[in-house]
């Protein structure tokens, strides 16, 4: 049956008018004028190297195009342009100067971002937004004058530099290989100068070279080699059996806070002695990290009274469960041994940044001196400090113990620069304080060149 012909005619106006309705729509929204927003993330007007952010939004039909240009010395130079073909409604942009690319030079400058949406708005050329940012153009990096360091630093020793740094400078210290050790401002007179203690750590071959580094706000960077001789240290290689009995008393326990108790006891071992010391040494270097930027301790560090070194510092341990290699390690300081439960004094005066339990480390003391400079005291039968306290030299922090995986009672006792272990017995030395650190803290301005002990101690697994 077919609709009479007037009712034809009302399907098809009504049709009509549902499409010119839609349509009207359709074109309204695409003729939103809400322009784009532009943001350009920097802290200070000074551009340099360093990389910035470059944020563009649009909260109608989105982005059509975005661009990116720099104007300086009379010239304008595309650093960035981007069309869209689908709909974008935000954009992140990085954005890096390079002064040989552009070919840019020092002086002042104009960013100029320009943003355009997809809006019919504007005879269908879109909403457009252009951001023009006035900053000043620096690509000279900070100068450094050393005016202090070691002629001989021991492999697993200690390194001390002091050395002006031009006012530009942001962030410096010393850098060798993986490893970053920051410098201080502020002891001396001289507002410029810095000191920093590094280290050349036990991990890295002797070959490698420190690197003097300064870098200012706008990501200029300068560096140079430090000058110094490294001297070899024989570390030990060292043959450690595991036994069930150790598993079932020591490993067992710690099996949870390494992640989980699945496997047999060569993996759960290998969870402990690798992953769960992973985290407390991680531990331990942010505990150093946050170090006071001023010297908390007063002449050489005291060993534990009494004791005798019963392993060594950096030994490389090899452990075996039933004659087979199942994990190795490094012993990251001295076990010193006198009698049970031997009260345990601060080696020097300083601040307690940790003190509890830590893992494979036992009942743990850090204590931060200054300057990056920390000692540790693990396997304690019990902690007599709190976070926070400040203690002097010879003030009772705890009792030897065998907490964590300590075989035997005795104190682990390590000392760390930024977080890197390093040999202890230096700071135990008077000579190589007052030779090394104190000659160069008294006598900033001096150029001086002062060598290193290479005393070796005793010990076994």
């Amino acid at each position: 049956m077919s609709l009479p012909r007037r009712n034809l005619g009302l399907l098809g106006a009504l049709a009509v008018l549902v499409a010119v309705v839609v349509g009207g729509i359709l074109l309204f929204r695409q003729l939103e004028w809400y322009a784009p927003r532009i943001e350009v993330h920097l802290e200070r007007a000074t551009v340099g190297r360093r990389a910035f952010a470059v944020k563009v939004g649009d909260r109608g039909t989105g982005l059509s195009h975005v661009s990116i240009n720099l104007v300086s010395a009379g010239a304008s130079r595309p650093i960035h342009s981007q069309t869209f073909s689908d709909t974008v409604h935000s954009v992140d942009i990085p954005v890096q100067l390079d002064p040989g690319k552009y070919r840019l030079t020092d002086g002042p400058g104009v960013l100029s971002v320009t943003a355009v949406d997809r809006s019919y708005w504007r005879f269908f050329s879109g909403n457009e937004t252009t951001l023009d940012k006035v900053i000043t153009l620096d690509f000279r990096p900070p100068t450094v004058e050393i005016t202090g360091h070691d002629r001989y630093v021991t492999h697993g020793g200690t390194g001390f530099v002091t050395y002006n740094a031009s006012s530009d400078t942001e962030r410096t210290g010393i850098r060798v290989g993986r490893y970053f050790f920051p410098a201080y401002k502020g002891q001396f007179a001289d507002g410029a100068r810095y000191l920093a203690f590094f280290s050349h750590p036990y991990d890295l071959p002797v070959s490698e070279r420190a690197m003097v580094v300064a870098e200012d706000y706008a990501g200029n960077k300068w560096e140079s080699p430090l000058a110094y001789n490294v001297q070899p240290l024989r570390y030990r290689s060292v043959r450690v059996p595991v036994s069930d009995d150790f598993i079932r008393r020591k490993i067992v326990p710690l099996v949870g806070e390494a992640g989980g108790a699945g496997g047999g006891p060569r993996e759960q071992f290998v969870k402990v002695n690798r992953d769960l010391r992973r985290v407390n040494e991680d531990t331990i270097r942010k505990a150093c990290q946050d170090s006071a930027p001023r010297k908390l301790w007063d002449g050489r560090f005291a060993q534990l009274a009494n004791s005798s070194v019963q392993a060594n510092f950096a030994d490389r341990r090899s452990y075996y469960y039933r004659d087979e290699k199942i994990d190795e390690a490094r012993h990251l300081g001295y076990d010193l041994a006198v009698t049970r439960r031997y009260p345990v004094g601060a080696s020097n005066s300083g601040a307690v940044v940790f003190a509890g339990p830590l893992g494979i480390y036992g009942n743990t003391v850090i204590i931060d001196h200054g300057f990056g400079l920390c000692s540790l005291y693990s396997h304690l039968s019990s902690v007599a400090a709190t976070t926070g306290q400040m203690v002097k030299k010879g003030t009772k922090i705890g009792r030897t113990g065998e907490t964590g995986l300590a075989v035997g009672d005795h104190l682990h006792y390590g000392v760390y620069i930024h977080g890197v272990a390093v040999l202890p017995l230096e700071w135990w030395d008077a000579k190589w304080i007052r030779d090394n650190v104190a000659g160069k803290l008294k006598r900033p301005a001096a150029r001086e060149e002062s060598a290193a002990t290479t005393n070796r101690t005793r010990g076994d697994a």
